[in-house]
Protein backbone atom coordinates (compact mmCIF):
# COMPACT_ATOMS: atom_id res chain seq x y z
CA UNK A 1 0.00 0.00 0.00
CA UNK A 2 1.60 3.50 -0.63
CA UNK A 3 1.74 5.70 1.69
CA UNK A 4 0.59 8.79 0.28
CA UNK A 5 1.08 11.41 2.92
CA UNK A 6 4.82 10.68 1.96
CA UNK A 7 3.97 11.12 -1.32
CA UNK A 8 2.27 14.44 -0.64
CA UNK A 9 5.25 15.56 1.63
CA UNK A 10 7.80 14.87 -1.26
CA UNK A 11 5.64 16.38 -3.36
CA UNK A 12 5.64 19.39 -1.03
CA UNK A 13 9.52 19.49 -0.55
CA UNK A 14 10.34 19.44 -4.11
CA UNK A 15 8.11 22.26 -4.51
CA UNK A 16 9.53 24.04 -1.49
CA UNK A 17 13.01 23.90 -3.46
CA UNK A 18 11.78 24.87 -6.81
CA UNK A 19 10.50 28.06 -5.49
CA UNK A 20 12.96 28.44 -2.49
CA UNK A 21 14.86 31.48 -4.55
CA UNK A 22 11.75 33.08 -5.25
CA UNK A 23 10.21 32.85 -1.64
CA UNK A 24 13.73 34.75 -0.51
CA UNK A 25 13.59 37.96 -2.03
CA UNK A 26 17.58 39.40 -2.77
CA UNK A 27 18.72 36.13 -1.97
CA UNK A 28 21.93 36.05 -1.35
CA UNK A 29 24.91 35.01 -3.99
CA UNK A 30 26.52 33.14 -0.87
CA UNK A 31 23.46 31.32 -0.18
CA UNK A 32 22.71 29.86 -3.39
CA UNK A 33 26.86 28.87 -3.83
CA UNK A 34 25.88 26.69 -0.45
CA UNK A 35 22.71 24.95 -1.93
CA UNK A 36 24.26 24.08 -5.26
CA UNK A 37 27.12 22.55 -3.22
CA UNK A 38 24.59 20.65 -1.07
CA UNK A 39 23.04 19.05 -4.37
CA UNK A 40 26.63 18.33 -5.65
CA UNK A 41 27.39 15.95 -2.65
CA UNK A 42 23.73 15.17 -2.76
CA UNK A 43 24.55 13.44 -5.81
CA UNK A 44 27.88 11.94 -4.44
CA UNK A 45 26.30 10.62 -1.70
CA UNK A 46 23.31 9.02 -3.37
CA UNK A 47 25.69 7.35 -6.06
CA UNK A 48 27.82 5.76 -3.02
CA UNK A 49 24.95 4.22 -0.57
CA UNK A 50 24.52 2.19 -3.79
CA UNK A 51 27.40 0.91 -3.41
CA UNK A 52 27.98 0.97 0.20
CA UNK A 53 24.31 1.00 1.23
CA UNK A 54 22.78 -1.36 -0.71
CA UNK A 55 25.67 -3.67 -2.36
CA UNK A 56 27.78 -3.78 1.55
CA UNK A 57 30.46 -2.57 -0.59
CA UNK A 58 33.17 -0.76 1.81
CA UNK A 59 34.79 1.66 -1.05
CA UNK A 60 36.98 4.55 0.01
CA UNK A 61 37.95 6.10 -3.65
CA UNK A 62 34.54 7.44 -4.89
CA UNK A 63 36.47 11.10 -5.27
CA UNK A 64 38.18 9.49 -8.30
CA UNK A 65 34.66 8.83 -9.86
CA UNK A 66 33.96 12.52 -9.29
CA UNK A 67 37.72 13.76 -10.84
CA UNK A 68 37.15 11.53 -13.39
CA UNK A 69 33.60 12.60 -14.70
CA UNK A 70 35.04 16.73 -14.04
CA UNK A 71 38.03 15.79 -16.24
CA UNK A 72 36.58 14.13 -18.87
CA UNK A 73 33.73 17.02 -18.87
CA UNK A 74 35.97 19.43 -18.89
CA UNK A 75 38.63 18.06 -21.64
CA UNK A 76 35.95 17.48 -23.92
CA UNK A 77 34.39 21.05 -23.50
CA UNK A 78 37.95 22.45 -23.80
CA UNK A 79 39.34 20.67 -26.94
CA UNK A 80 36.14 19.22 -28.58
CA UNK A 81 34.05 22.46 -28.14
CA UNK A 82 31.55 19.88 -26.94
CA UNK A 83 27.96 21.40 -25.59
CA UNK A 84 27.66 21.04 -21.18
CA UNK A 85 25.12 18.10 -22.02
CA UNK A 86 27.10 15.88 -24.75
CA UNK A 87 30.13 16.39 -21.87
CA UNK A 88 28.15 15.53 -19.12
CA UNK A 89 26.61 12.64 -21.08
CA UNK A 90 30.31 11.44 -21.98
CA UNK A 91 31.40 12.01 -18.39
CA UNK A 92 28.30 9.36 -17.11
CA UNK A 93 29.90 6.72 -19.55
CA UNK A 94 33.48 7.03 -19.26
CA UNK A 95 32.92 7.03 -15.04
CA UNK A 96 30.18 3.88 -15.19
CA UNK A 97 32.79 2.08 -17.48
CA UNK A 98 35.72 3.06 -14.95
CA UNK A 99 33.32 1.70 -12.30
CA UNK A 100 32.84 -1.32 -14.28
CA UNK A 101 36.95 -1.96 -14.88
CA UNK A 102 37.50 -1.47 -10.84
CA UNK A 103 34.92 -3.68 -9.86
CA UNK A 104 35.64 -6.30 -11.91
CA UNK A 105 38.95 -7.41 -10.14
CA UNK A 106 37.77 -6.18 -6.66
CA UNK A 107 34.21 -7.84 -6.22
CA UNK A 108 35.56 -10.64 -4.34
CA UNK A 109 37.40 -9.00 -2.17
CA UNK A 110 35.10 -7.68 1.12
CA UNK A 111 35.50 -5.16 4.06
CA UNK A 112 38.87 -3.87 4.54
CA UNK A 113 40.52 -5.15 2.01
CA UNK A 114 38.15 -3.96 -0.56
CA UNK A 115 38.49 -0.44 1.20
CA UNK A 116 42.28 -0.39 0.98
CA UNK A 117 42.28 -1.14 -2.89
CA UNK A 118 39.74 1.48 -3.54
CA UNK A 119 41.59 3.69 -1.39
CA UNK A 120 44.49 2.85 -4.02
CA UNK A 121 42.44 3.21 -6.95
CA UNK A 122 41.43 7.00 -5.70
CA UNK A 123 45.14 7.75 -4.91
CA UNK A 124 46.11 6.50 -8.32
CA UNK A 125 43.86 8.87 -10.06
CA UNK A 126 44.61 11.56 -8.56
CA UNK A 127 48.35 10.99 -8.92
CA UNK A 128 47.52 10.80 -12.23
CA UNK A 129 45.76 14.26 -12.57
CA UNK A 130 49.14 15.45 -10.93
CA UNK A 131 51.75 14.26 -13.52
CA UNK A 132 50.02 13.43 -16.78
CA UNK A 133 51.05 17.53 -17.20
CA UNK A 134 50.54 16.85 -21.14
CA UNK A 135 46.66 16.05 -20.44
CA UNK A 136 45.50 17.18 -17.47
CA UNK A 137 48.12 20.27 -16.77
CA UNK A 138 48.50 18.71 -13.84
CA UNK A 139 48.76 21.00 -10.58
CA UNK A 140 48.07 24.01 -12.41
CA UNK A 141 44.27 22.30 -13.38
CA UNK A 142 42.44 23.28 -16.45
CA UNK A 143 40.99 27.24 -16.39
CA UNK A 144 38.48 28.22 -18.42
CA UNK A 145 35.80 25.58 -18.67
CA UNK A 146 32.22 27.22 -20.38
CA UNK A 147 29.40 27.69 -18.64
CA UNK A 148 26.64 25.18 -19.68
CA UNK A 149 23.65 26.70 -22.04
CA UNK A 150 19.93 25.76 -23.27
CA UNK A 151 18.75 27.27 -26.39
CA UNK A 152 21.63 29.57 -27.19
CA UNK A 153 21.67 30.89 -23.43
CA UNK A 154 24.22 30.50 -21.52
CA UNK A 155 24.30 30.40 -17.51
CA UNK A 156 25.57 32.67 -16.01
CA UNK A 157 23.55 33.91 -12.71
CA UNK A 158 23.76 31.37 -9.85
CA UNK A 159 20.22 31.00 -9.68
CA UNK A 160 20.24 29.19 -12.61
CA UNK A 161 22.93 27.03 -11.99
CA UNK A 162 20.61 26.22 -8.53
CA UNK A 163 18.17 24.97 -11.21
CA UNK A 164 20.29 22.67 -13.09
CA UNK A 165 21.80 21.02 -10.49
CA UNK A 166 18.03 20.72 -8.85
CA UNK A 167 16.97 18.75 -11.81
CA UNK A 168 20.06 16.99 -11.57
CA UNK A 169 19.92 15.80 -8.21
CA UNK A 170 15.69 14.79 -8.56
CA UNK A 171 16.92 13.11 -11.88
CA UNK A 172 19.49 11.21 -9.69
CA UNK A 173 16.78 10.12 -7.10
CA UNK A 174 14.44 9.36 -9.16
CA UNK A 175 16.56 6.68 -11.05
CA UNK A 176 18.38 5.34 -8.28
CA UNK A 177 14.95 5.41 -6.36
CA UNK A 178 13.63 3.10 -9.27
CA UNK A 179 16.31 0.72 -8.98
CA UNK A 180 16.77 0.17 -5.69
CA UNK A 181 12.94 -0.42 -4.93
CA UNK A 182 12.78 -2.97 -7.92
CA UNK A 183 13.59 -7.04 -8.03
CA UNK A 184 17.93 -5.32 -8.71
CA UNK A 185 17.65 -3.54 -5.43
CA UNK A 186 15.85 -6.41 -3.50
CA UNK A 187 18.41 -9.02 -5.11
CA UNK A 188 21.10 -6.05 -3.84
CA UNK A 189 19.86 -6.14 -0.55
CA UNK A 190 20.11 -10.15 0.06
CA UNK A 191 23.74 -10.20 -1.32
CA UNK A 192 24.63 -7.34 1.27
CA UNK A 193 23.18 -9.76 4.06
CA UNK A 194 24.58 -13.11 3.07
CA UNK A 195 26.12 -13.96 -0.22
CA UNK A 196 25.77 -18.12 0.72
CA UNK A 197 22.33 -17.49 0.58
CA UNK A 198 21.57 -15.46 -1.97
CA UNK A 199 23.18 -18.32 -4.49
CA UNK A 200 21.38 -20.72 -3.25
CA UNK A 201 17.98 -19.07 -3.94
CA UNK A 202 19.94 -18.40 -7.63
CA UNK A 203 21.26 -14.69 -7.02
CA UNK A 204 24.58 -14.36 -8.95
CA UNK A 205 26.19 -11.70 -6.63
CA UNK A 206 29.27 -10.73 -9.32
CA UNK A 207 26.72 -9.07 -11.72
CA UNK A 208 24.84 -7.13 -9.20
CA UNK A 209 28.41 -5.61 -7.50
CA UNK A 210 29.38 -5.01 -11.03
CA UNK A 211 25.90 -2.94 -11.80
CA UNK A 212 26.25 -0.97 -8.19
CA UNK A 213 30.20 0.01 -9.05
CA UNK A 214 29.09 0.92 -12.34
CA UNK A 215 25.78 2.80 -11.54
CA UNK A 216 27.23 4.67 -8.33
CA UNK A 217 30.48 5.60 -10.97
CA UNK A 218 28.26 6.95 -13.12
CA UNK A 219 26.29 9.15 -10.99
CA UNK A 220 29.28 10.66 -9.36
CA UNK A 221 30.67 11.41 -13.10
CA UNK A 222 27.17 13.31 -13.32
CA UNK A 223 28.50 15.44 -10.17
CA UNK A 224 31.95 15.96 -11.49
CA UNK A 225 30.36 17.35 -15.08
CA UNK A 226 28.67 19.90 -13.23
CA UNK A 227 31.36 21.18 -10.75
CA UNK A 228 33.50 21.56 -13.81
CA UNK A 229 31.15 23.64 -15.27
CA UNK A 230 30.22 25.57 -12.34
CA UNK A 231 33.46 26.58 -11.17
CA UNK A 232 35.04 26.73 -14.56
CA UNK A 233 38.20 25.09 -12.97
CA UNK A 234 38.90 21.78 -12.20
CA UNK A 235 42.59 20.59 -10.23
CA UNK A 236 43.62 17.26 -8.81
CA UNK A 237 43.21 19.01 -5.21
CA UNK A 238 39.19 18.57 -5.55
CA UNK A 239 39.50 15.37 -5.61
CA UNK A 240 41.28 13.61 -2.75
CA UNK A 241 41.15 10.86 -0.07
CA UNK A 242 39.22 13.18 2.27
CA UNK A 243 36.50 13.96 -0.01
CA UNK A 244 36.00 10.24 -0.33
CA UNK A 245 35.89 10.14 3.62
CA UNK A 246 33.74 12.68 2.85
CA UNK A 247 31.14 11.62 1.01
CA UNK A 248 31.34 8.01 3.08
CA UNK A 249 30.63 9.99 6.20
CA UNK A 250 27.50 11.61 4.26
CA UNK A 251 26.31 8.17 3.81
CA UNK A 252 26.79 7.05 7.42
CA UNK A 253 25.70 9.75 8.80
CA UNK A 254 22.68 10.30 7.19
CA UNK A 255 21.62 6.24 6.58
CA UNK A 256 22.80 3.39 4.40
CA UNK A 257 20.28 1.84 2.46
CA UNK A 258 18.55 4.74 2.41
CA UNK A 259 17.90 7.78 0.05
CA UNK A 260 16.82 10.50 1.69
CA UNK A 261 19.36 9.96 4.21
CA UNK A 262 21.84 10.42 1.52
CA UNK A 263 20.60 14.07 1.31
CA UNK A 264 19.97 14.64 4.56
CA UNK A 265 24.29 13.81 5.23
CA UNK A 266 25.09 16.09 2.55
CA UNK A 267 23.11 18.55 4.17
CA UNK A 268 24.78 18.90 7.52
CA UNK A 269 27.95 17.93 6.40
CA UNK A 270 28.02 20.55 3.75
CA UNK A 271 26.56 22.91 6.26
CA UNK A 272 27.98 22.14 9.34
CA UNK A 273 31.71 23.08 8.31
CA UNK A 274 29.91 26.74 6.93
CA UNK A 275 28.51 26.99 10.95
CA UNK A 276 31.15 26.28 13.02
CA UNK A 277 33.69 28.01 10.53
CA UNK A 278 35.79 29.53 13.52
CA UNK A 279 36.65 25.65 14.20
CA UNK A 280 37.97 24.68 10.75
CA UNK A 281 41.09 23.21 12.09
CA UNK A 282 39.30 20.52 13.94
CA UNK A 283 36.81 19.76 10.91
CA UNK A 284 38.39 16.43 10.42
CA UNK A 285 38.49 15.58 14.10
CA UNK A 286 34.70 16.36 14.50
CA UNK A 287 33.95 13.96 12.09
CA UNK A 288 35.50 11.25 13.10
CA UNK A 289 34.21 11.59 16.88
CA UNK A 290 30.71 12.16 15.01
CA UNK A 291 31.39 9.00 12.91
CA UNK A 292 32.16 7.12 16.34
CA UNK A 293 29.14 8.29 18.10
CA UNK A 294 26.90 7.52 14.99
CA UNK A 295 28.30 3.72 15.14
CA UNK A 296 27.95 3.69 19.14
CA UNK A 297 24.35 4.93 19.39
CA UNK A 298 22.62 5.13 15.96
CA UNK A 299 24.32 2.62 13.40
CA UNK A 300 21.65 2.98 10.80
CA UNK A 301 22.33 6.78 10.73
CA UNK A 302 19.90 9.48 11.51
CA UNK A 303 17.32 8.43 8.72
CA UNK A 304 18.62 4.58 8.43
CA UNK A 305 16.45 1.54 7.24
CA UNK A 306 16.43 0.31 10.45
CA UNK A 307 14.73 3.66 11.90
CA UNK A 308 12.28 3.71 9.15
CA UNK A 309 8.80 3.74 10.02
CA UNK A 310 7.63 1.67 6.00
CA UNK A 311 9.92 -1.10 5.00
CA UNK A 312 11.38 -1.89 1.57
CA UNK A 313 7.81 -2.41 0.55
CA UNK A 314 6.20 0.79 1.94
CA UNK A 315 4.54 -1.38 4.39
CA UNK A 316 4.59 -0.51 7.77
CA UNK A 317 7.41 -2.48 9.57
CA UNK A 318 7.70 -3.46 13.66
CA UNK A 319 9.73 -1.90 15.81
CA UNK A 320 9.92 0.87 12.58
CA UNK A 321 9.93 4.60 14.07
CA UNK A 322 6.46 6.07 15.35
Amino acid sequence: MVDLRSRAGRFAIVGLLILLPLLLQQIDDYILHIAIIIGIYAILSLSLNVIVGYAGQFALGHAAFYGIGAYTAALIMLHGSASFWLALAAAAAVTGLFGLLLGSPVIRLRGDYLGIVTLGFGEIVRLIFVNWVDVTRGPMGLPGIPAPSLFGHAFTEKIEFYYLILALVLLTYFIINRIVHSGIGLNLLTIREDETLAQSVGIRPNPYKLLAFSLGACFAGVAGAYWAAYISYVSPDSFRYLDSVNILAMVILGGTASLPGSILGAILLVLAPEILRYMNDYRMMLLGLAIILMMIFKPSGFWGEKHRKYNFYGLAQKGGRK
